[in-house]
Formats: structure tokens, sequence, C-alpha cells
């Protein structure tokens, strides 16, 4: 945590564990820090980044306004993988932000990363350990993959306990909306509110919008496989589709929950518990594999449409350029 702490004051990046996934660290009051993040992911300047607080304190510090709706929030949900949307303070450069009026923040559940902040003492700009669009990494190793040496530390903090990126929800806005949907879904937000509406159908940003939240884009979290989202009745209906995409079936591999291919002819078949929160912890390091393992296609069976899995199907579809 020392080292990690000596590199960051002295405007390097590190990788750090979070409960979500593995993020990619600088000062967030340093601009030409936060660039080096920019410039490692090859991450477009319109897409902020999140910035990971010790609490409610710190937070306040990065907001220039802090509504009491945010307090709600950050009582339930914080330290967790929930990101608030507030306006941003003037502290923080516009780099983080993509030059936009508001910044996300987020304390995260995971001990290492609050080591380092307090250890530091300052905020950290932090978006996910990978290059941009691509898969982000769930442990230590996917980082290393991506990265190498190009990172002067890699913190080990063992396998992200979530698995997928958190919910923001956007508190600059009436109704309340959801830029990102996470394990935390849209019925957990309204409980804790206590009052007021949630919107948890954010509009596909347009062309020429300021985005306020990472995770907008229509194509991110992809796998260098091409990745479909299927439903099929047997193992012959699943074959008849990927026969009529002109995929071979060798070089296949399927990520199941329900209806579950024999394995004989297939790349590979993972079988993933029909559990969100056992299906979101495993869905990353999954289509590493997948990846790893030279996949053409990567066929998934879809989620059931519930507010549990709305965090999981946002993934999918991202992945997959929209595609089903």
């Amino acid at each position: 945590m020392q080292r990690a702490g000596e590199l960051l004051r002295a405007g390097e990046v590190v990788a750090l564990p979070t409960e979500t996934v593995y993020g990619l660290a600088a000062d967030a009051r340093n601009e030409r820090a936060v660039a080096r993040i920019f410039e490692l992911k090859g991450r477009p300047a319109h897409n902020p980044i999140i910035v990971h607080v010790s609490g409610v304190e710190m937070a306040r510090r990065c907001a220039a306004e802090w509504p009491e709706a945010a307090d709600r929030l950050a009582a339930a949900f914080w330290p967790g993988p929930l990101t608030l949307v507030v306006p941003r303070a003037s502290a923080l450069p516009g780099i983080v932000t993509a030059g936009g009026p508001t910044v996300g923040l987020r304390s995260s559940a995971h001990p290492l990363m609050h080591a380092v902040i307090r250890e530091c003492g300052f905020p950290l700009a932090a978006p996910s350990a990978n290059r941009a669009n691509q898969l982000s990494p769930t442990t230590a190793l996917h980082v290393e993959s991506a990265f190498g040496a190009q990172l002067p530390l890699i913190v080990d903090g063992g396998a992200c306990q979530v698995g997928i990126e958190s919910t923001v929800v956007d508190l600059t806005v009436s109704p309340w909306r959801v830029l990102r949907p996470g394990m935390i879904h849209g019925g957990a937000l309204r409980a804790a509110l206590g009052s007021g509406p949630v919107d948890e159908i954010a509009p596909q940003p347009g062309p020429d919008d300021v985005l306020r939240s990472p995770g907008q884009l229509k194509t991110h979290y992809a796998p260098r496989a091409k990745l479909l989202v299927r439903t099929w009745r047997d193992e012959a209906d699943l074959k008849a589709q990927v026969a009529a995409l002109e995929g071979r079936v060798g070089g296949c591999f399927v990520l199941a929950h329900t209806v579950i291919p024999s394995g004989s002819e297939w790349g590979g078949i993972s079988v993933i518990p029909h559990d969100p929160e056992a299906y979101a912890r495993a869905l990353y390091g999954e289509l590493h594999r997948c990846d790893a393992a030279g996949a053409e296609w990567i066929v998934v069976e879809t989620v059931p449409d519930e507010p549990e899995w709305h965090g999981i199907a946002d993934r999918l579809r991202r992945a997959s350029g929209g595609q089903s």
C-alpha cells in the first residue's frame, strides 16, 4: 500500500482491485496523470472517468453540490458498487469528466482500494484496467495480460467479488436516472431513496452529447471473438442457429445456464450458475477464457428479463455491439 501511495503521489498510474473490476488508478486532481490513463487504455477523450473516494466526506470535496439523495444512497450502498453522478467541483480537472459539468463518484468496498486512498489522502480516477471497449479485468492476471510492463505496479487483490461494473445513477436530473445498470437495481434504489421516481431506461447518447458516465457506448466490454446472445430449445436448435451464421461449431464456445449442450463438438462449454450474483462474478472470467482459447464465436444463453439480471443483460448487449 505504501508503494502504491508513493507512485500515485508521483503522478504514476497503478492497477488496483475493486469489488467490481480492476481499475487503472491515478491522482484525480493531476491532469497529466489522468491523461496517462487515457493514453494507456486508448480511451476516447469524450468518455469520462469515475472518481473513487474514501467516503462521503471526500466525495463532498469533489462535488460542487451534494444533494440529499446522494446522502441517502451513500448511506445505503457505500462502500459498494454504486456510482453517484453529481455536479463537479472545480478541484477536478475537466479531463476526468470529459469536459462535462458532472462527475461520477464511488466508494469501493474492496479493502485494498480503501487502504490506498487512505494512504494517499486524495481521490483516485480509476476506470477499468483494460484497453478501450475490451473486456474488463476481474483478476490481476487479466491486467498483466493487457498491460504487462507498462505499469509500475499491479496490486493483486484476488478475483473481484461482484464481477461487473458499478450501477451509475445521475442525481443531476429529474427524475433521477440510471445511466448504467449494475447489480444494485432500480427497486433497491427506490427503496433507499424513499420517494421520487427513478428512470431506469437511459436514452442512447447522441454523437454530440457530453457523456455523464462510462458504459454508455453501444459497443463496450467486448471480447475479441464475436459474441451473440441467443435462446435455443435444445442442442440441435443451437447448432442450426450457428450454421445459419456460417459459424463453425468447433470454433464456437457456449456459455449456458439452463439448456446446456453436450460439449462433444463445440470449442468449449461453460456452465454459469442460474443466479445473478454468481453469474456476474463468473461472466468476464469466462469470456477472457474463451478469448485465450481462440474462440471465433461466443454464444451466450439469454438471461432472464428480471431486475436482478438487467446489469448483466446490459453488459452482454454491449459486448455483442447491440446484436441479439
